[in-house]
């Protein structure tokens, strides 16, 4: 293309234009960066409103229920293993949950009785009715929250990437242009090979 270096040629065909005239586009696209709609910090504040694993109590008594479908469980067990399905984006607190159960125990929808002198809780007949006309992983919504901000430390990452190859490729020389061109080639195939590492 005339008045384009082969390494500005390879980069816009990689990672998208750098802009044409005034202020050069973003490489990554209009999803990446910190303005985009897509991935941005600015984008999606649909997924930003509750953060930091806070549920309200309707999301614990339909994860407390929906746990007890599989088996009868102890309180911390519940809390432990609510942590864990979300993958530690939501523990509900002990102050949540026994409250609940307490609830739940007086509207007839479990019972509980002592096991090693904890309490056991499990579902009535009339609380298996209910579970099972609701979701079996409730949780899954703060799960989903957790990935938001996953994608928005992506986000952050790319945008500085996005600056960093800007100012090589327009302020750089021929060799500094080369030299990140290789680095951006090394590190797409560092990417790829997390990808086919062995879990």
């Amino acid at each position: 293309m005339p008045g384009m270096g082969g390494e500005e040629f390879v980069v816009r065909a990689a990672f998208g234009p750098f802009g044409g005239q005034g202020r050069p586009g973003p490489p990554f696209g209009p999803g990446f960066g910190g303005h985009g709609r897509g991935f941005g910090g600015h984008g999606g504040r649909g997924h930003g409103g509750r953060r930091g694993g806070r549920a309200r109590r309707g999301d614990v008594r339909a994860s407390l229920l929906a746990l007890l479908r599989e088996r009868p469980m102890h309180g911390y067990e519940m809390i432990t293993e609510i942590g864990e399905r979300t993958g530690g984006a939501w523990r509900p607190s002990p102050g949540s949950v026994y409250p609940t159960l307490q609830l739940l125990e007086e509207e007839g929808l479990i019972r509980a009785s002592e096991e090693s002198g904890k309490k056991l809780f499990e579902l009535t007949e009339q609380g298996r009715t209910e579970a099972e006309q609701a979701s079996a992983s409730p949780w899954d919504e703060a799960g989903r929250r957790h990935d938001w901000e996953a994608v928005q430390e992506v986000a952050a990452a790319l945008a500085a990437v996005d600056h960093a190859v800007r100012q090589v490729m327009m302020t750089g020389t021929e060799e500094q242009r080369a030299k990140g061109l290789a680095v951006l080639a090394e590190a797409k195939k560092k990417l790829y090979l997390i990808l086919a590492e062995e879990a």
